[in-house]
């Protein structure tokens, strides 16, 4: 007996009314996807930004894809945090910076790199620990008379035995360097220790200004740049110290990967930024990464004030769309 095919029910004939009104509407959306698919590759290609927000985005991208294409250390859960001091800049942080942790800190010219760690220096010295600045490029009188303008007093942590602040030659560094390696015979087992303290002087915060003025002096020499800048955080982590390392962001893409290892080997990357708004410039900072701690992921406002030093504005989002 033949057995007539049945007519295949469309599956809409069996909803309500108010279904079928809502699934014409669904229908009808997915209809339009290509459209809004097409609209929004034109504006991205148009790239109509303000020229406010394309100073952030040029200064950012050029840092934040360093970080995003970079290898990280294994994510270790850290006993002990500490406060930079600077004000609103802690709050930017669920418990504060990892004890030990070493943070590259960079932006262009004019973007607080060298108070931000002054700041952050004075207070660790004036709350009993002990701190060494060590400069590739400012002397230590010009350093202090920085310190000066906002009323910290350098000196009276010299006398204490809790401050440091010291010149090396990029120049000497690399003879050094290139000694050492030398002595070893290529076994690339080199000791930095000589290089950097005083005897008996072991410090907890470490700041280092810059890594773009060492980079300078080892040109043609990436190979033993690398080597030392290994040997240079190994140092710090030994010591158990907190270090900020000081970068020209403006370079990022030669100057904080010279080797390739600096992002790697940092625990953490801040960066200040510069933006000409109209006729004044307008600062502020935004944390990138910090392994080890929560933190808020936006770029917020700050300001560098006379007779005080960089106060950070929390809540205050230069803008969010970035």
């Amino acid at each position: 007996m033949k057995i007539k095919n049945k007519k295949k029910q469309n599956p809409r004939a069996i909803l309500p009314k108010k279904s079928k009104n809502a699934l014409s509407k669904k229908i009808a959306s997915f209809s339009n996807f290509e459209k809004i698919a097409e609209q929004i590759k034109t504006k991205l290609a148009q790239k109509k930004y303000s020229a406010h927000k394309n100073q952030i985005i040029s200064q950012r991208n050029k840092i934040s894809k360093k970080i995003n294409n970079t290898r990280h250390k294994k994510e270790v859960i850290p006993k002990h945090y500490v406060q930079t001091g600077i004000q609103g800049f802690d709050k930017l942080m669920d418990k504060g910076i990892p004890q030990g942790s070493s943070l590259i800190i960079c932006g262009g010219p004019g973007s607080g790199k060298t108070i931000f760690c002054l700041q952050a220096l004075q207070h660790a010295v004036s709350n009993g620990q002990k701190g060494l600045y060590m400069t590739f490029e400012e002397s230590p009188a010009r350093l202090k008379d920085h310190m000066h303008d906002f009323g910290w007093h350098p000196e009276d942590y010299e006398k204490k035995g809790k401050l440091i602040i010291k010149q090396f030659s990029p120049f000497e560094v690399t003879r050094q360097v290139e000694a050492m390696l030398e002595q070893a015979k290529g076994e690339l087992m080199i000791d930095v220790k000589p290089l950097l303290f005083p005897k008996s002087f072991k410090p907890d915060w470490i700041f280092v200004d810059s890594l773009s003025a060492i980079a300078s002096a080892f040109i043609g020499k990436e190979e033993t740049y690398r080597i030392y800048i290994e040997q240079l955080f190994k140092l710090f982590e030994e010591l158990g110290a907190t270090s900020f390392l000081i970068s020209e962001s403006i370079d990022v893409a030669t100057k904080l990967s010279t080797s390739g290892v600096e992002e790697f080997l940092a625990d953490g990357v801040i960066a200040l930024y510069s933006i000409k708004h109209g006729n004044v410039r307008e600062n502020a900072v935004e944390i990138i990464k910090i392994r080890g701690a929560g933190f808020s992921k936006r770029i917020v406002a700050m300001k560098i004030k006379d007779g005080e030093g960089i106060i950070i504005y929390p809540e205050q989002e230069v803008f969010g769309e970035v």
